[in-house]
């Protein structure tokens, strides 16, 4: 009975889900009617070519934008109408294309000051660091986690592009987060800083469950273990990797980049 209890606590469920999920600009529907699971520990890619309204997605789950119609599940709950910020008080977080940091202030500042507020801290957030150990002890976890402990005292400005996009994925797991929405996280990044970028996020732990847009399959491939294909707001195709680099209607979406799905 034991095991059985084991095996049902740790079987894997729904974190996140959209149920017919719609948004009309005008004439225009930008998603159509998509259903998407995303499951408790997952590394889940949304995948597909310009404009197949990947980033529209991610702003409807997040509250970015309203829907037309459908719901927003976030552990069984409707978070249709929450706004933003309520939503990543439920665990419901997100990372930008382009970074959004303060270049004045040090990775460690950073992640004090929202650790701080997670920790509910913040009016101490300006207080001298050392005042509150499990903050400091926190902060540190993050830095040596997304390997920016050598870069703890430089402004923010002056350290490499990919470990900005770093520091910005540790400010994202500060915010404690179920559910983590990258939304093409190696973007502008050095070729060879994608693979660590990427391995970090790939090893965080399993009680965060991530969501990555990206359009550099070869890194989807290695990330990811369950891919949806997105093709004009609507879902074409969700499946593992093999069977997502077999399936020609991707091939056929994919045409003049078919080489990058070939993973079988």
């Amino acid at each position: 009975m034991k095991a059985l209890k084991k095996e049902l606590v740790d079987k894997p469920h729904i974190v996140l889900e959209t149920q017919n999920l719609v948004k009309k600009f005008g004439g225009i529907t930008a998603t159509d009617h998509v259903n998407l699971q995303l499951m408790q520990g997952a590394r889940h890619a949304l995948i597909g070519p310009n404009g197949a309204g990947k980033t529209t997605l991610i702003n409807l789950m997040t509250g970015v934008l309203a829907s037309t119609s459908g719901k927003v599940i976030l552990e069984g709950s409707d978070i249709s109408k929450l706004e933003p910020h309520e939503r990543v008080k439920k665990g419901l977080v997100r990372t930008f294309q382009i970074n959004q940091l303060f270049d004045s202030m040090t990775p460690l500042e950073t992640l004090a000051m929202v650790v701080s507020q997670q920790s509910k801290q913040g009016a101490q957030s300006w207080y001298p660091l050392g005042q509150s150990l499990p903050v400091v002890e926190r902060c540190e976890e993050l830095l040596e986690l997304f390997r920016l402990t050598e870069f703890h005292q430089q402004k923010t400005a002056q350290i490499p592009y990919g470990k900005r996009r770093l520091l910005e994925m540790a400010i994202a797991l500060a915010c404690q987060p179920r559910v983590l929405l990258l939304d093409e996280p190696v973007a502008g990044v050095p070729s060879g800083e994608r693979e660590e970028l990427l391995h970090t996020v790939a090893s965080l732990p399993k009680e965060v469950s991530v969501l990555l847009i990206e359009h550099d399959m070869d890194l989807v491939f290695e990330f990811a273990n369950q891919i949806t294909v997105l093709v004009n707001g609507a879902v074409l195709t969700q499946g593992n990797p093999k069977e997502i680099s077999q399936d020609e209607r991707v091939r056929a979406v994919y045409l003049g980049h078919s080489e990058a799905l070939r993973h079988d």
